[in-house]
Parts: C-alpha cells; sequence; structure tokens
C-alpha cells in the first residue's frame, strides 16, 4: 500500500513545491480535477449549471477558484478537492432549504422586482436594479418583441437578473 501512494506521490507531484511541478503532473492533475468536478457538478444537480442566478453563479467561481488551486499545487490536492465536494454538497444543501422555505429562498436567491406595471415605469424601482430606460427597451424589443411600452402589462427583474414581459 505504501509503494502505491509513493507512486501516486511522483506521479501526481504531491510533494512538490508547485513551480516544480513538471508538464505531466499538471496534465495528470487537470485531468483528475476535471474528473472529479464533473462528478461534484452531477452530485451539485443541474441546477447549479442552468440557472444564472447569483446563487448558482458564486458556487461556480468559488469552486473554480478552489480547483484551480489543486492543478497547480498551490493548495493541498486531496483536501482541496475536498473542500469542492464540500462547496457543492452546501449549494446543493441551500438550494433543498430554499425549496422548502420561500423567506429563505429570498434570502439567498433574492426576489423578483416589478419595474413596469399597465405600461407605466416604476423609475425607484428600475434605479435600484441599475435599469435604464434604454436596457428596459431593448430587452422589451428583444425578449417580447413589442416596441411600445403600452402594450406591456407587467415586466419584472427575475432572480436571476432577466427581465420578464407579460404582455396586455
Amino acid at each position: 500500500m505504501n509503494a502505491l501512494w509513493n507512486f501516486f506521490e511522483t506521479l501526481l507531484g504531491l510533494s512538490v513545491e508547485p513551480k516544480n511541478l513538471t508538464f505531466v503532473q499538471i496534465s495528470l492533475r487537470g485531468i483528475i480535477v476535471f474528473l472529479a468536478t464533473l462528478a461534484m457538478v452531477r452530485l451539485g444537480h443541474k441546477r447549479s449549471l442552468s440557472h444564472k442566478t447569483p446563487f448558482d453563479a458564486v458556487l461556480l467561481v468559488i469552486l473554480a477558484s478552489v480547483l484551480s488551486r489543486a492543478i497547480n499545487g498551490s493548495a493541498a490536492f486531496f483536501a482541496t478537492l475536498g473542500g469542492g465536494v464540500v462547496l457543492v454538497v452546501l449549494h446543493r444543501l441551500f438550494a433543498h432549504l430554499a425549496y422548502y422555505s420561500h423567506g429563505f429562498g429570498i434570502l439567498v436567491k433574492g426576489k423578483p422586482d416589478i419595474i413596469v406595471r399597465d405600461g407605466e415605469c416604476d423609475f425607484r424601482m428600475m434605479r435600484r436594479n441599475h435599469i435604464s430606460t434604454h436596457d428596459l427597451e431593448e430587452d422589451m424589443r428583444l425578449d417580447a418583441h413589442l416596441d411600445d411600452l403600452s402594450k406591456v402589462r407587467l415586466a419584472r427583474i427575475e432572480r436571476s437578473g432577466d427581465i420578464s414581459f407579460i404582455k396586455k
């Protein structure tokens, strides 16, 4: 067993300073991290990649940052992979809690804001969400295929940051 560990330690450069890692060691680390990340994302569920909410983006950014350290050797290899698993499990736990608790869902995912009601803009809410009239008109043309705000019954900034339109 000790011989097998020594083989992996040498193969992956586990006890080598990051600057002394070889191309092969970094490549093998990258392959292992890629496969481990694929397994983690599958464990985490499809939503972490399909939704564009800040809640999901935070997981992807932090996970990428943490796991890159395992590849470049700036952090302990297996401990870093374990930390990535913990992040994915935490994300899944929060998503589960948000499903059962609307209040917790608002806390971690936010809530939609109405910016147009019956063709009238709520400029205070638009300002709060950093949406200009030009942004609203662009999304209205692209997503609702409308060029007249008076034809919009309701427009919301969704939790993902997208603007949804309901026509009159």
